[in-house]
């Protein structure tokens, strides 16, 4: 019996011959053990992108920063410990990669001897979270109701980026006011858009996970 055969009889309610439980099992049991590694790498990412954001790079009188070219790998892990590993699991890595994002954020405030100031990183908090349940629940929604279509996963990912940088503007930033903001605004998404072209390929071709 193939492993997509064992999800559809799991699904409808009916039992599994013996053989085929015990061997479904191993395959569970050997995905669960590797999550939170996926967990932890989301979470560095995080810090990553975070640490990125002070650094900026021009272009015909456009500043961005380069945690733009992070910030989709990051929605990319959460989708693949989705796909993977489950809903719940997914979850469990957006909480705690939401709360080192703070922790690394204060004890950096210290290090470089800064007074630390929670609205500081309130807006990129809030941003990084919203966006990421917007991200999941979208996502876990095509996984159980389509077959995995391209552009609609492609989509998912630049609204995710759209929901982001919305609560970070409006929490933190307050920059809805100045001329260039728009024009920041729309290349970061044109630049994000195409890193999610790849990512999308990859994500559109991983196997799902036992518990999907």
């Amino acid at each position: 019996m193939t492993e997509e055969n064992i999800r559809k009889v799991k699904r409808r309610g009916r039992s599994v011959l013996k053989k085929y439980t015990k061997e479904q099992k191993e395959v569970l049991e050997v995905e669960q053990e590797g999550w939170w590694v996926y967990v932890l790498l989301l979470s560095t990412i995080v810090i990553l992108a975070h640490s990125l954001k002070d650094y900026t790079f021009s272009f015909d009188n456009v500043t961005l920063t380069y945690s733009i070219f992070i910030l989709p790998i990051v929605y990319f892990v959460t989708n693949y410990i989705t796909k993977k590993y489950g809903y719940a699991k997914s979850v469990i890595g957006i909480a705690i990669s939401g709360v080192l994002l703070v922790l690394f954020a204060l004890v950096m405030s210290f290090v470089i001897g800064r007074s630390f100031n929670f609205y500081d990183i309130i807006g990129e908090f809030c941003g990084y979270v919203i966006s990421q349940f917007v991200n999941l629940t979208i996502y876990q929604f095509l996984l159980v109701n389509t077959t995995g279509s391209f552009i609609l996963i492609f989509l998912t990912y630049m609204f995710a980026f759209v929901v982001y940088y919305l609560f970070y503007t409006l929490l933190y930033m307050n920059l809805l006011v100045f001329d260039n903001y728009w024009v920041s605004y729309f290349s970061t998404l044109i630049f994000q858009g195409i890193v999610c072209l790849l990512l999308t390929f990859f994500d559109v071709n991983i196997k799902k996970g036992l518990e999907i």
